[in-house]
């Protein structure tokens, strides 16, 4: 069946089918009076004008539309929550002061084991559907809440299952999320590289694998260790590096040929450097920054030395539980001082390249899947100054509307 979007605003859309970067990242096209013609799911062709006929025809009231937002950077599996961390933080305490504690991932690692994977699986469920709100379509998730094989295997199941759902979901292994209570550290490496890998491979449950490499977690050395194992076993490098001190994070993860590397609130000119010549994708977790009260990154930096930036909302229990894509958005414009075309490309396109999917999405091009957005604005740049409220009126995923 032929669908028609027509009466559209404004159609506001990166190109193409791999991440890019520099001043490419700010070339989003841009149509007005617009529609958009998609079959069974698949976008056909777009336009100004008079838009064709078809078997059903849907009027965008004059609204804005892009394509549906793309989630590179997710903690969705989880048990519990971690409000009673609030009192902590305002009182000054850090990140590693509150893991020391024995919060933190910790705390959440505890409740998770705790959970049944119905219980997960029905609570990450309702989380997405938020976040399709939102104008989320597509998204990654990532295990990291078990640190034993046993609950980082339950975690993985649940996306499997929420995978039947939407096919458009990332599986990463992260279980170099932290080390286990009373777990000699090296030891635990050995385990991860092993054993743990070796039997998530074999359960072909995880696309991806990721460390967090930082001060008082992995040091670069063992998570370039962790990352190969990975790799070994057909699992596509990630890392989380420089939230809280840069240690050659990003170097290892350009040696490994990591697809990406998030956080980067602390990276320098010779991260930067080494991220452009790996071809790393550069994930901007702005959200995180706002609720932890710590910098936001060079991003600006980043883009201007040519290095492909994408944007998520690094959704946890603990340093951001924020599930609005679109607030990290005007979080990345006002603090990591993208353009609204910029932080659109990362947001779509950049973090559909992030989790392999950019030949199918991120973009309102032929060919491409019929995931868009309606929003309750007139333009791109409505969008990102109305922060603060949900402005997506509907939103449609393979042309079929779903919130």
């Amino acid at each position: 069946m032929k669908r028609v979007f027509f009466n559209i605003g404004e159609l506001a859309t990166a190109t193409g089918t791999a991440a890019v970067c520099g001043s490419a990242q700010s070339e989003v096209k841009k149509l007005h009076g617009a529609w958009l013609l998609e079959e069974n799911g698949t976008i056909l062709q777009t336009g100004e004008s008079a838009a064709p006929d078809a078997d059903e025809s849907i009027d965008c009231g004059g609204r804005l539309v892009t394509a549906g937002l793309v989630d590179c950077h997710t903690h969705l599996v989880f048990g519990g929550w971690r409000e009673h961390e609030l009192a902590m933080k305002l009182a000054g305490k850090t990140y590693l002061e509150i893991l020391a504690a024995g919060g933190g991932i910790l705390s959440t690692v505890r409740e998770t084991r705790r959970a049944s994977e119905d219980a997960l699986c029905e609570k990450t469920r309702t989380l997405m559907t938020e976040m399709l709100r939102h104008g989320t379509t597509a998204l990654e998730i990532k295990s990291g809440y078990g640190l034993d094989l046993e609950t980082e295997r339950k975690q993985l199941r649940v996306i499997r299952r929420l995978q039947e759902e939407n096919p458009d979901i990332a599986a990463t292994f992260l279980g170099a999320h932290a080390f286990p209570e009373g777990m000699d550290h090296e030891a635990y490496v050995d385990l991860l590289c092993s054993e743990m890998i070796p039997e998530i491979a074999k359960d072909g449950i995880a696309q991806f694998c990721d460390v967090f490499c930082d001060d008082g977690v992995f040091t670069a050395e063992q998570s370039e260790r962790i990352l190969l194992a990975g790799k070994r076993f057909g699992m596509t490098p990630k890392m989380h590096a420089d939230e809280i001190k840069e240690i050659g994070g990003t170097q290892a993860a350009a040696r490994v040929g990591a697809i990406s590397c998030d956080h980067l609130s602390e990276t320098g000119a010779e991260g930067i450097q080494a991220l452009k010549d790996g071809g790393v994708i550069a994930v901007m977790l702005p959200a995180t920054s706002f609720y932890l009260k710590k910098p936001y990154g060079d991003f600006r930096g980043m883009i201007d030395a040519g290095v492909a930036v994408a944007v998520a909302t690094d959704m946890n229990p603990g340093s951001t539980p924020n599930l609005s894509l679109p607030f990290a958005m005007t979080a990345g414009c006002l603090y990591g001082r993208l353009t609204p075309e910029e932080v659109l490309t990362g947001a779509t396109l950049n973090g559909a390249a992030a989790i392999g999917m950019a030949s199918r999405l991120g973009t309102l091009e032929p060919g491409k899947q019929a995931d868009l957005v309606v929003w309750d604005a007139d333009n791109l740049d409505q969008l990102i100054y109305r922060y603060g409220t949900n402005r997506a009126a509907a939103v449609y995923k393979r042309g079929a509307r779903m919130a």
